[in-house]
């Protein structure tokens, strides 16, 4: 990834830093076709530019946070941890 700030051509600011599904894949650590099918059903927001396609970093940023709003961790099992076995 290279961290360098492109200006607009119109001088409107600072165009977003997009990212490759690879990168995508690296940053998730998942496998690039799992980052590919993520864009491909809308999960992650994306445009395409010719063949490929490519993700903002505030895309990505809010799949990450919609993906924590919906995890709630297990609840405690009442059960004991070890079943003992009948000799």
């Amino acid at each position: 990834m290279i961290d360098i700030d492109v200006l607009a051509p119109d001088g409107g600011g600072i165009l977003p830093r997009l990212l490759t599904i690879r990168e995508v894949a690296d940053i998730l650590r998942i496998h690039a076709r799992t980052a590919y099918r993520l864009v491909k059903d809308g999960n992650i927001q994306a445009i395409r530019v010719g063949t490929q396609w490519r993700v903002t970093e505030d895309a990505l940023h809010d799949y990450v946070a919609r993906g924590w709003r919906h995890w709630k961790p297990e609840p405690a099992r009442n059960r004991p941890r070890q079943c003992k076995l009948p000799l």
